[in-house]
């Protein structure tokens, strides 16, 4: 049984708090949480009857701990998980890993020296339809890839970043394309490889935030294939989509609904059996906001610990939609398209305005 600890109490503690607390995962317990603020410590802690702190170091000297999540504020994780792994424990940390390359490559870098995995969370690769989607990837069933597209058409109202101060700041979160939509642009990346180059584009149309609610992304891929981003937190009313979608000579998918969990369009030039039964058989509905994957993620975290497994998102991995993000941010600064492989100047996550 693998004891895990929160540190950072915010919104998607919930999320992973309820899968440890209520026993949802083999082989994993909660064991304490931790936040700056107590108040929201303590309601974790009182809910799942396990010690909770507000100091993350006191936490780790009072509790057997094997895995430490960090939930914190995604300019915040490359601190925390530095301090953290001097303990020598395996670290989860959501997505982003970090704003800038320097410091993901710091988390990396002491992660390493500890002997510690270091597990990115991108729970969006583990939803059925996507599983799918990159079986037929690696089964080459696609032939030459031609266009991928991800879209992300969000509602987040004012009172959503009204809620905490570090909402929509470069120094601490950055906007909608490194919120919400980073498991997209991953995706994205994971599916049709290696981007050479990125134009982009981008507005703050509704929310009053500094960065971006909004904004348009072109990508070149090393393998000839284009490929485009549509992020926007401004949709009204109320949510609207997180999609996929992958075209090549031999066929086409399109994975839709809120969260990239259902199966829209699953055709191929050269039909195979059981592809009859894809439509039924490989569309999940999420049970939360946060879509459907965190069990399947936080289930291979425990595995591959147990078993000693490569897992799909470490530090280097993580990185790679890190720097894509950041080439990103790059080019709608300047105006211009920007290659890959390069050192950011104009970015401006992970400082302030």
């Amino acid at each position: 049984m693998l004891n895990f600890v929160l540190v950072g109490c915010g919104r998607i503690a919930k999320r992973h708090s309820e899968l440890l607390g209520l026993n949802q995962i083999k082989g994993a317990r909660l064991a304490a949480v931790c936040d700056l603020d107590i108040t929201k410590a303590r309601q974790i802690g009182e809910r799942y009857s396990i010690p909770y702190f507000a100091d993350m170091h006191e936490m780790m000297r009072s509790i057997e701990a094997d895995v430490v999540v960090v939930l914190t504020e995604s300019g915040n994780h490359a601190r925390h998980v530095v301090e953290l792994a001097r303990y020598g424990k395996h670290v989860v940390v959501e997505k982003p890993m970090a704003l800038t390359l320097r410091d993901a490559d710091a988390m990396i870098r002491a992660c390493d020296q500890a002997g510690s995995k270091l597990f990115v969370v991108k729970q969006n690769r583990f939803n059925v339809p996507v599983v799918k989607l990159r079986e037929a990837m690696d089964q080459g069933r696609f032939g030459k890839l031609v266009l991928g597209t991800v879209r992300v058409r969000w509602c987040r109202p004012q009172e959503y970043y009204d809620q905490a101060p570090w909402r929509g700041t470069w120094a601490l979160d950055g906007g909608v394309l490194t919120n919400q939509a980073s498991h997209h642009v991953d995706m994205l990346e994971w599916m049709l490889g290696e981007v050479e180059s990125v134009f982009a584009m981008s507005r703050t149309a509704l929310a009053n935030i500094e960065a971006e609610d909004t904004a348009v992304v072109t990508l070149r891929f090393a393998n000839g294939a284009l490929g485009v981003i549509e992020a926007t937190t401004a949709t009204r009313p109320m949510d609207l989509e997180g999609s996929i979608s992958v075209l090549g000579e031999g066929g086409t998918v399109e994975i839709g609904g809120f969260a990239v969990n259902k199966m829209k369009t699953w055709s191929f030039v050269e039909p195979r059996d059981g592809d009859e039964n894809v439509m039924e058989n490989y569309s999940v509905n999420p049970p939360n906001v946060y879509g459907f994957g965190h069990q399947a993620y936080y289930e291979h975290v425990v595995d591959c610990i147990a078993n000693k497994k490569q897992h799909l998102v470490d530090g280097l991995e993580g990185r790679k939609s890190l720097e894509l993000i950041n080439a990103i941010y790059e080019s709608i600064e300047t105006g211009r398209e920007v290659q890959l492989r390069f050192r950011p100047r104009y970015c401006k996550l992970g400082g302030s305005m």
